[in-house]
């Protein structure tokens, strides 16, 4: 019974897992995966537990990369401890929450709890990879209406039809994410089941029914990830076929010729498949077109025409445009460069497990800001692998890179060992037998390390998600089961007597149990509040946005949620200021400051903490009328210039505040300085991100003011011909002069 509950937990997690979505959370996606894992790992260990207790005796099954799993854990523990936001490393950055000390807890759990209790049982192994198809099945067919246009998710959550309720950030008919959040994420998840499915389709001599089946779903499958334009994914998984095929040929050269047509079968699905749908890949998609040979004729001819041309004018101009995209390859460089300065400047254990969205400024390069992406929030370094070293380091790094190559070297190892037990066998039904089964789980073994290859990839250019750790953490298990001989548990499970001491330890396992699952429960409570906080707080409906921010805060501290109370509160004084309410005012403003300042005690490298005082503290001045307030909003953003160096926002707001200090002030030298400090800090602004057009249009307007008139007007000029030539603002101002 408890066997068969724990085989239960670990199907539902392979099954759920990549299902699972909510439209009332804060994040749609992964938090709601991230708490089913949570709660599910709590269930395994329970049961685990218990059947420890029961049967009076130690269950932890020793593995090969035991060693290296306590020195990567070991890595994660210190880098936390000493992280610039412990209680983030513990929980994950708010927003994703994988990967933080409690998730790879949950991670490492789970694979301790399959060895442990599944080690010569090879079927439950089976059978899981089974229900992680089905699921990769569902999520296929799931995200195959939005690419015409009718999301499923939409007609859900909304009752609409169609692919309305996205935003322009998610556009299914382009590319395809279906249940997991993003393209990216979904096709590195079918690029795993690609080689769970080949594996279903290797193992044996396939039936017709099974050959359709596993090559339909290996078809559908490769379709799905060419329709989310993940070139990670793609990229893995072309690598990952060829290493199939040369693995599969070294191990089994006597027996390759019966696989052959299977493999001949499979490559053609894949060409189909590239053919008839494109990888969204240029230099690739190029060669894939009829027009192909057209195009390049007609280009020839224009580079003759364009020889004949006089060279006198240039014929490029500088594009200062924000508005064009940026490729997600030239952000990537550049945030690759930021992550490596980071592991520079905090060489050993980094700036903290999940720390990258508030360390990153740390380091920020300047020419980020010349992205179209510029002033997002970038939670991760889009490189798993420098993610690592720039949070944790090169102990963190070195760790994670060690129980990678153990569980290559040792897979690799196994499959090349082959079994000469077989050999020394007399009957011929058990050498039979032998052989077919050495067969089966060594392709076993190819495609799960396959698989593995495939995280290895797409991690490089991206980061591990939910879903994709826990293939990353129990693949390993999953091999290692894989390569054990094959045997009986022979060892019959009888229970002890429940005496006193173990009655004990029951009502123990049983309040923890209830305790932790509160636990979970309540944060993902808070979190629905939270969620509810922050969209009333968008409207302006500040009163209802306090109050339910507040509850999730009750039900689970974390200073995220003190940070958007906090701002909510100092709206609600600006408001009750406004309708003559003082005593309600001062009172919000006394609470909103104790909540900021409480959330930069628990992070103070976090500069949106300090954006947020300033806000704060510029409501603050609306309503009291007091310069002094202005100063405090100053002083918090010098020290967000100390920790974002090369944010043009702040400068920006360091020249808004001054312009305000220089209207406030009485003494005509006093203006002049504020003046000129707004002028210093706009230009600093400019420096940093020289397509500013917020920048250049507060700039002439503090010429405007001070008089300064022509070179107002040469700066709106400016904006006109080199930003924006239709910006009617500016029209007006120049109008004006």
């Amino acid at each position: 019974m408890i066997d068969k509950s724990i085989n239960f937990l670990y199907y539902l997690l392979f099954f759920i897992t990549p299902l699972i979505m909510a439209p009332f959370t804060s994040e749609l996606f992964e938090f709601n995966k991230m708490i089913l894992i949570y709660l599910i790992t709590l269930g395994i260990l329970f049961f685990w537990s218990l059947k420890m207790i029961l049967l009076n005796k130690i269950i932890i099954k020793k593995t090969p990369f035991d060693l290296v799993i306590l020195f990567f854990l070991f890595s994660q523990t210190v880098a936390t401890i000493f992280s610039i936001d412990p209680h983030t490393s513990f929980f994950g950055y708010y927003g994703r929450f994988n990967g933080g000390l409690l998730s790879i807890l949950s991670y490492l759990i789970l694979y301790y709890g399959f060895i442990s209790n599944f080690s010569l049982n090879r079927q439950v192994l089976d059978k899981l990879l089974k229900f992680s198809l089905l699921s990769s099945m569902i999520v296929i067919l799931w995200a195959i209406p939005g690419k015409f246009g009718r999301d499923m998710s939409c007609l859900l959550f909304m009752g609409q039809f169609n692919n309305s309720c996205w935003t322009d950030q998610f556009r299914p008919a382009e590319r395809m994410f279906s249940t997991l959040g993003q393209p990216n994420w979904l096709g590195a998840y079918l690029a795993i089941n690609f080689f769970i499915g080949t594996y279903f389709l290797f193992r044996k001599q396939a039936n017709l029914r099974s050959l359709f089946i596993y090559s339909g779903y290996l078809f559908l499958s490769f379709s799905s990830i060419l329709f989310t334009r993940s070139r990670s994914a793609f990229l893995s998984v072309v690598l990952g076929w060829f290493g199939f095929i040369i693995l599969l040929f070294l191990k089994n050269k006597e027996n390759f010729t019966q696989q052959l047509k299977k493999i001949i079968l499979l490559s053609f699905l894949l060409i189909f498949s590239i053919v008839l749908f494109k990888t969204g890949i240029g230099k690739i998609d190029q060669f894939l077109s009829l027009s192909f040979y057209n195009k390049v004729i007609k280009s020839k001819q224009k580079e003759d025409v364009n020889l004949t041309k006089p060279s006198g004018e240039k014929q490029f101009t500088r594009d200062y445009s924000a508005s064009s995209v940026t490729t997600s390859s030239e952000i990537r460089k550049i945030v690759w460069r930021g992550a490596i300065n980071l592991g520079i400047r905090y060489p050993f254990f980094g700036t903290g497990v999940e720390t990258f969205a508030y360390s990153y400024y740390f380091v920020r390069p300047k020419e980020h800001n010349l992205t179209s992406e510029w002033d997002y929030l970038y939670n991760k370094a889009h490189n798993e692998f420098l993610n690592y070293l720039a949070t944790t380091g090169i102990v963190g790094l070195g760790a994670y890179l060690l129980m990678i190559v153990l569980v290559i070297v040792h897979s690799t190892g196994k499959i090349f060992r082959f079994n000469l037990n077989f050999l020394v066998k007399s009957n011929p039904t058990d050498l039979r037998r032998d052989i077919n089964q050495d067969l089966k789980f060594e392709t076993l073994e190819i495609c799960l390390l396959l698989s593995y290859f495939t995280i290895l990839v797409t991690n490089f250019f991206g980061f591990s998600t939910t879903t994709i750790n826990l293939f990353f953490y129990l693949i390993p298990a999953f091999l290692v089961i894989s390569s054990q001989k094959l045997e009986q548990n022979k060892d019959k499970k009888n229970f002890v007597k429940l005496t006193t001491k173990r009655r004990l330890m029951l009502l123990i396992l049983t309040i923890a149990l209830t305790f932790f699952l509160i636990y979970f429960l309540r944060y993902y409570f808070a979190d629905i509040k939270y969620a509810e906080g922050e969209n009333f707080s968008k409207i302006g409906e500040y009163q209802k946005a306090a109050q339910l921010l507040n509850q999730a805060n009750t039900l689970k501290y974390d200073h995220v949620y003190e940070d958007k109370l906090s701002y909510t509160l100092a709206n609600i004084a600006f408001i009750a200021s406004y309708q003559k309410q003082n005593d309600v005012a001062e009172k919000m403003m006394k609470t909103a400051d104790l909540l900021n300042n409480k959330s930069i005690v628990a992070a103070a490298k976090n500069v949106l903490y300090w954006k947020t005082k300033a806000k704060n503290h510029y409501l603050f001045y609306q309503i009291t009328l007091d310069p002094l307030e202005l100063k405090v909003a100053l002083d918090a953003l010098e020290k967000a210039r100390l920790i974002a160096p090369s944010d043009p926002k702040i400068p920006y707001s360091l020249a808004i505040f001054y312009s305000l200090l220089a209207d406030e002030a009485k003494k005509n030298n006093e203006k002049l300085k504020y003046n000129r400090l707004s002028l210093i800090e706009i230009d600093k602004s400019i420096d940093l991100k020289n397509n500013y057009r917020d920048g250049y249009f507060l700039k002439g307007q503090i010429l405007k003011k001070t008089s300064r008139f022509e070179e107002a007007k040469k700066v709106f000029n400016f904006i006109l011909h080199n930003l924006n030539p239709d910006d009617n603002e500016v029209k007006k101002e120049l109008d004006s002069i």
